[in-house]
């Protein structure tokens, strides 16, 4: 914990409302992006895929530079320049080495702000895109993680894919993306964040050069979706090779105070880590399984947990079966004070581990204070993850994984 002590989060609000959050370590390379707060739910449904379309083309040029001086003004010092898109966020983000912190602030405020997204260089990006519809459309594994959020959140923001449609995005154009971002980008809903040696007060200087120059425009604006959820059992012959299965629920929003709870839960679940309990007594013991996880995803309003496995169709019902029995000994067995405590240095260990990769501290926490308005430090993190009782995760288990209430879809 020294290093967070030592070199603590600093903060700054700039006169047009964008947020900053900086903390300084002693290393050679840095890290800086941007995180706006709008993302795939907030488009229209005319408008699916939008974001994420915006996300590739924002590099296309700008009033100041065109495409190639865009592309070579970090990588051309040996740098990386980078974007994405979620439901709820578009992140543009730079590494670099710490000489060129002026250099890496101005790039991202020319990107963000000026950006004229020529229809020449939008049609040669949309047939980038289609392609990788096409492809994403041809790998079951992960088209099943939307294809389970559609039937979750229905017709929604949050039910609509990332990528959008073919259809979609062949009516896009310079007009309508320069509408949308006029419509949906605020300056009270981005935060720019970094990671790198460089004094506080003279990265303050450099985004008040480069960002206080354009307007304030703040808004209001509380997303809110109204959900009509209802359980299904999907089953769909997809010709694959291996059958993919995926069972899950709605779950808590991050504004929920059982997040934290069922973030622990789920990690002791299914997490990547080797000793999940899926892994364990399903893989591990049956070998019914080539891959079996379990995620959540918390958005503003509502949340998600699912269940991934891969098998052969032969292993089907049995993987089903031993799924849904584990989701009941959580239900229904209180976990003793020793399981409880293994998942909590676990989970410790796992968001530590993740926090040494400065990029990764630097994503996190420009999300962490667009979203809560705060930073927590890792100290923090784990008092609030202390806290959690053997109740409290057999509570949370009882309110997410009830049988009756958990939806299915299987790609054979």
């Amino acid at each position: 914990m020294k290093p967070y002590e030592q070199y603590p989060y600093n903060y700054h609000t700039l006169s047009n409302g964008i947020r900053l959050i900086h903390r300084y370590t002693p290393s050679q390379v840095a890290h800086l992006g941007i995180t706006i707060d709008v993302g795939s739910r907030d488009e229209q449904p005319k408008q699916n895929g939008m974001a994420h379309f915006i996300e590739h083309c924002i590099f296309k040029g700008t009033t100041h530079r065109r495409s190639s001086r865009i592309l070579s003004r970090i990588d051309g010092v040996g740098g990386e320049l980078n974007a994405y898109t979620t439901k709820e966020e578009i992140v543009v983000y730079t590494t670099f080495l710490n000489s060129y912190y002026e250099r890496a602030t101005e790039l991202l405020s020319d990107i963000v702000f000026n950006s004229t997204f020529p229809d020449k260089e939008l049609e040669k990006e949309k047939s980038v895109i289609l392609e990788e519809i096409n492809s994403y459309e041809d790998s079951p594994a992960e088209l099943i993680y939307d294809a389970f959020e559609k039937l979750v959140f229905g017709n929604t923001g949050l039910g609509r894919m990332i990528l959008g449609t073919p259809e979609k995005v062949q009516t896009f154009t310079s007009d309508s993306v320069k509408e949308f971002i006029k419509n949906k980008w605020f300056t009270n809903l981005m935060v720019i964040s970094t990671v790198g040696s460089i004094d506080f007060d003279k990265w303050v200087k450099l985004c008040e050069k480069y960002f206080s120059i354009y307007p304030e425009n703040t808004t209001n604006r509380r997303r809110h979706s109204i959900y009509h959820y209802h359980p299904k059992q999907i089953e769909e012959n997809r010709d694959t090779y291996q059958a993919h299965i995926m069972i899950g629920n709605q779950s808590y929003s991050y504004r929920n105070n059982k997040k934290v709870a069922f973030t622990l839960l789920n990690n002791i679940l299914g997490s990547p880590a080797m000793n999940s309990a899926l892994n364990m007594h399903i893989r591990e013991k049956y070998g019914f399984t080539y891959t079996i996880e379990s995620t959540y995803t918390s958005y503003s309003d509502n949340g998600i947990f699912q269940i991934y496995a891969g098998t052969d169709e032969k292993y089907v019902d049995k993987t089903i079966d031993l799924i849904e029995k584990e989701l009941l000994r959580f239900a229904n067995k209180r976990l003793t004070q020793s399981q409880l405590s293994r998942a909590k240095q676990q989970l410790k260990g796992q968001i530590s581990i993740q926090y040494d990769y400065n990029q990764n501290e630097m994503l996190c926490i420009g999300k962490s204070l667009l979203n809560y308005n705060k930073v927590q430090t890792l100290k923090e993190d784990f008092e609030e993850i202390d806290k959690i009782t053997p109740m409290d995760i057999l509570e949370v288990a009882n309110e997410i994984f009830v049988p009756s209430q958990l939806s299915r879809i299987i790609y054979k």
